[in-house]
């Protein structure tokens, strides 16, 4: 049996943001922080079947980032079709739910000038072809910030 791994900083405060809710009986951000968690703990979990191409692999607080970032995706994509369906009810618990998990990715996120300042340098060193930076800098700012938002800046910067 191996020894239990260390927390990283984000689940500490997701843990500590749920004793939080629960003391506020704040029954939506309880029930999104445990799944935010939930969602961790299975991709750790995962990564003990060697069916899994990441085998064996530890979890990185980059990994943790990434779970965040798909349940903040999975809930922007939920909501247009609740809206199509008239679930206004849905809607609004969908919404709240991601800007609560919006709230642990903001801390990691590079800002708008350091994003630029990232795809400068890239512009500089590989020239202004767009295929050429798009992969580089979405390597480079990979959990730090949004595919869509890198893009648009990649776009203007080699217009």
């Amino acid at each position: 049996m191996t020894a239990p791994r260390q927390e990283f900083p984000i689940e500490q405060q997701l843990r500590k943001d749920i004793q939080d809710a629960q003391r506020a009986r704040d029954q939506v951000k309880l029930d999104t922080l445990r799944m935010a968690l939930g969602a961790i703990h299975n991709l750790e979990v995962a990564r003990t079947d060697r069916k899994n191409p990441e085998y064996g692999q530890a979890l990185t607080e980059a990994d943790t980032l990434k779970v965040l970032e798909q349940e903040v995706k999975k809930r922007s994509q939920a909501i247009p079709f609740y809206k199509q369906g008239g679930r206004a009810d849905l809607v609004e618990k969908e919404q709240r739910e991601m800007e609560i998990l919006q709230g642990y990715l903001q801390g990691s996120q590079l800002s708008e000038d350091e994003l630029r300042a990232v795809v400068a340098r890239l512009v500089e060193e590989h020239g202004k072809e767009f295929k050429r930076v798009m992969p580089l800098a979405i390597k480079e700012t990979k959990g730090r910030a949004d595919g869509a938002r890198v893009q648009r800046i990649v776009r203007e910067m080699t217009q």
